[in-house]
């Protein structure tokens, strides 16, 4: 009964209940136990994930203490969004708020000594024209902009959410440009994007200068090499990325009034999901993005928001590969971003509820014997550990000529070796001086 007593006096504290209730007028109080950032924030992570819809902070109790434990193994960096990809509406009604999702997963990256980032996207529905009090959980409605006369409220949203989690100190301005395209012009409205961006910004800063911020998550999409729409000098064997995007982000990059990082999301495939010149090589587009941004970026580190190498279906699921050839292609990924330069980036865990999870970082917390790593979070982890923000590669290591040399890839530090069987068949090759027998899509860690 005391429990059922408590969980009404906080779940009934809007004005006389009604479409208020569930929620709370003081969202900017401080939630929990922050845990004190070690030394000043850093504007490079390295490599890490973005929670979903579903992930370790609900389901069976031993299976998301195993979860807990996976990710504790190695901590990484951890994204979670404000509203949608399992938080709730963050603020229903003007001045009342309902953070009990993000809450609960600010204490889960908390608990697992991740480094919280949180993305400032999306926006609440009477921010974009709807009613107050109420949510859109339409995928339509969910992507879509604050209007412009509530960039200031949207602002003052990330405001609280800063001074509520004082612990988290990297956040993303808004997602994809959602909402932000233009359809009369036929181009993104940078010019809106970057009126919000500045706004927050600006809060975010006020609320306390340690806090790094970034945008603009432009969506590096591309078209494939003969292709003439929206064409750039940006291209290469993978395809041409859409000039409307880098005019996006030439206005945004001009115009911002301050960014600690400069944050991309994009694919190795073109629009039509074709992965040119192969699904291998296809992954030279993430180096060529991550070298372009870099070169304009005036010396901010370069994240990756998102980046997917594998298309997905109508319903966006990837079943198509075999896990050791996702788990080989991701680790294509995560070397072709490094070479380019980039220093953090963020896998897109598709958790779900099911024990079939193509790309799963660990088995799902809904099931008994749920919670422990899967081979996407086996790469993920060690790729973390062993290429940390501030690795110097090697570029010197060799693979002996052989038949299957150019089948291979290789990315070294001053420790270790990572090499990929980009081949479906075994490999028997000599990398920087030591014989390997690679199985088919094999990722291999060699020490040196």
């Amino acid at each position: 009964m005391a429990l059922a007593l408590t969980m009404c006096a906080t779940y009934s504290d809007g004005p006389g209940g009604g479409r208020d209730a569930g929620t709370t007028a003081d969202g900017d109080k401080v939630h929990g136990t922050p845990v004190p950032p070690r030394g000043d924030p850093q504007p490079e992570l390295g490599w890490g994930f973005t929670h979903t819809q579903y992930s370790a902070d609900e389901g069976d109790a031993d299976a998301r203490r195993r979860a807990e434990q996976t990710l504790s193994a190695q901590p990484v960096p951890q994204i979670q969004h404000i509203m949608g990809w399992g938080a709730e509406n963050p603020e229903p009604s003007p001045g009342r708020y309902r953070f009990d999702e993000l809450d609960s997963r600010i204490d889960l990256i908390r608990r697992t000594g991740g480094t919280p980032v949180v993305t400032l996207c999306c926006a609440p529905d009477w921010m974009k024209g709807g009613k107050e009090g109420g949510t859109d959980w339409s995928r339509k409605a969910l992507e879509t902009a604050p209007l412009p006369e509530h960039y200031d409220d949207f602002a003052k949203l990330a405001g609280t959410v800063a001074k509520r989690y004082p612990d988290v100190r990297h956040f993303i301005v808004w997602n994809e440009f959602k909402g932000f395209f233009d359809d009369d012009r036929g181009r993104w409205n940078y010019e809106g994007y970057t009126e919000l961006y500045n706004l927050v910004h600006a809060e975010l800063k006020k609320v306390d200068k340690a806090n790094l911020v970034g945008g603009p998550y432009l969506v590096m999409d591309s078209y494939e090499p003969r292709d003439p729409t929206y064409a750039s000098a940006l291209k290469g064997p993978w395809g041409s990325v859409d000039q409307r995007v880098l005019d996006a982000y030439a206005y945004w990059n001009e115009h911002k009034r301050g960014a600690d990082f400069v944050v991309v999301d994009g694919a190795s495939y073109t629009r039509d999901d074709e992965l040119l010149p192969d699904t291998f090589r296809a992954t030279e587009k993430l180096t060529a993005v991550s070298e372009w941004i870099g070169d304009r970026s005036g010396g901010l580190p370069v994240w990756w928001a998102e980046y997917y190498v594998e298309p997905g279906d109508d319903d966006d699921d990837r079943h198509g590969w075999s896990e050791p050839r996702r788990v080989a292609v991701h680790a294509s990924g995560l070397m072709a971003m490094a070479r380019g330069g980039a220093s953090t980036a963020f896998y897109w865990n598709p958790q779900n509820r099911g024990a079939a999870c193509a790309g799963c970082l660990w088995r799902s917390t809904q099931l008994s014997d749920g919670g422990g790593a899967l081979p996407m979070m086996k790469l993920l982890s060690r790729f973390a550990k062993e290429f940390p923000p501030g690795t110097r590669y090697d570029d010197t290591v060799r693979t002996a000529a052989a038949e299957d040399a150019p089948d291979l890839r290789v990315l070294a530090d001053d420790e270790v070796v990572l090499v990929v069987n980009t081949l479906d068949r075994p490999v028997r090759a000599k990398v920087d001086g030591t014989s390997l027998d690679l199985r088919g899509y094999e990722v291999r860690w060699q020490a040196r």
